[in-house]
């Protein structure tokens, strides 16, 4: 029987949208130190940083995007309870995991390598790959009733 976690749902929602608010303003910080000059993001020597930045900006705004469809999925598809929370566990990991490997690793750079951080990334893109992979199962099981908590059940 597939469920719908409304506690899940909502986890997922306030992740992805407060991602969304955080990872947009980092993106105008970007473009801010891009626009006054700042040697510390523009100057030559700091290419690495920039590029690492600019990825932790893309890959937050992106995973903000993806926690809002991963709910959107658990509140219409609904998953089994076991699935849901392997899955959730996994995406707000890699939400941090992903994006925050690339800030670390901007944050220090040593002779065009970014900083012991970046080793963060590889785990998030794994947990990442773990949920995915948990969702595309689940959804692509046909089973025709997802029991609402608190409601009656519902075909679909």
């Amino acid at each position: 029987m597939l469920e719908r976690d409304d506690k899940l749902v909502r986890r997922h929602f306030l992740a992805g949208w407060w991602m969304l608010l955080v990872f947009v303003a980092m993106g105008a910080a970007l473009e801010a130190f891009h626009g006054l000059k700042l040697g510390f993001y523009v100057d030559l020597g700091n290419a690495t940083r920039r590029l690492v930045w600019t990825l932790a900006h893309a890959h937050g705004v992106l995973l903000g995007l993806v926690n809002i469809a991963f709910a959107v999925t658990l509140d219409t598809r609904g998953m089994r309870p076991e699935t849901a929370r392997i899955a959730s566990a996994s995406l707000l990991g890699a939400s941090v995991l992903l994006p925050g490997g690339f800030l670390l690793g901007g944050i220090t750079v040593y002779g065009g390598d970014p900083g012991v951080g970046i080793l963060l990334t590889p785990v998030g893109a794994a947990l990442l790959a773990v949920s995915i992979v948990l969702v595309l199962r689940q959804v692509g099981r046909k089973e025709p009733e997802v029991k609402r908590p608190g409601g009656p059940e519902k075909k679909r």
